[in-house]
């Protein structure tokens, strides 16, 4: 039987090749008791979500600007009966402040076929101006291309 004594009489150290981990899982232990201890008294915050009458109901009505294929550009008040003007694209901004209250939101509807620049430029020419309730009109409506319908 081979000894690990060495040549003084003594008991000699090696390295020990194996970590002790059990100081390791008492820790995770003592955090697993604290987290399932302290979890349940947490309470999530709350908040007042909208019903689905008061999101549904629209507060004014917005001004809408129309954006043509050929780049002209048209206003209405978008409500029941009332007709598309054409206006000129240096007009644009005064004519929609001269129909701008405080909360009246104004929607661009461009064109599919009109390059994104030209929507951009309005968009910008809006903002510029200080009309800070601005949005995009899309059509909601999912449709097939149309290169797969004439198959």
């Amino acid at each position: 039987m081979p000894s690990n004594r060495g040549s003084n009489g003594r008991r000699s150290r090696r390295p020990m090749n194996d970590i002790n981990v059990v100081p390791y899982i008492d820790v995770m232990l003592v955090l697993l008791v604290i987290f399932m201890v302290t979890a349940p008294m947490i309470t999530p915050g709350l908040i007042q979500l909208p019903s689905v009458g008061q999101a549904a109901e629209v507060p004014a009505t917005p001004i809408e600007v129309q954006i043509e294929e050929d780049k002209s550009i048209s206003v209405r008040m978008r409500s029941a009966g009332s007709e598309f003007q054409k206006i000129d694209s240096r007009n644009l901004v005064s004519e929609i402040q001269s129909r701008l209250t405080a909360d009246t939101p104004v929607v661009i509807a461009a064109d599919g076929r009109v390059p994104y620049e030209e929507v951009l430029k309005v968009m910008d020419q809006l903002r510029s101006s200080g009309i800070t309730r601005l949005g995009l009109l899309v059509d909601q409506k999912s449709s097939a291309p149309e290169t797969s319908k004439k198959k």
